[in-house]
């Protein structure tokens, strides 16, 4: 897997065996400024956010609680957080990826310890997987 650019992209969740995808709108945010912009002074966000690189988050200056996935290289997701404004999130071992999005979202979506995810890249735009 190669190193993604900033842009946009569909967030594919793999459920259990036999179980359908989820397909949810992704901001891709891997540049420096994009990363530490993240969700802050957001009141919402439509899907989710995938930091990359990034181990741990903040939520300093944000104004509603989010969930945040940790994900290993392979996108397996490692640990699934909800945190409220105002925290400083542990930095987790393993960790290559962030995914940010609305507390509650993740658990619908069936992002949770253990599952895998894929990152589809628009095709406008272009750059990155």
């Amino acid at each position: 897997m190669g190193r993604w650019l900033d842009g946009r992209g569909r967030l594919v969740v793999h459920g259990a065996e036999g179980s359908e995808r989820v397909s949810v709108p992704l901001e891709i945010a891997t540049s420096y400024r994009a990363r530490t912009r993240g969700l802050l002074g957001r009141d919402s966000v439509d899907g989710a956010i995938l930091l990359s690189p990034a181990g741990s988050v903040h939520t300093f200056r944000m104004r509603v609680p989010i969930d945040v996935a940790y994900l290993d290289r392979g996108l397996k997701v490692l640990a699934v957080r909800t945190m409220k404004p105002g925290r400083l999130g542990l930095p987790r071992l393993r960790s290559r990826h962030v995914l940010e999005a609305a507390a509650g979202a993740m658990a619908g979506w069936g992002v949770r310890a253990g599952a895998r995810v894929t990152v589809e890249r628009d095709a406008v735009g272009g750059g990155g997987v």
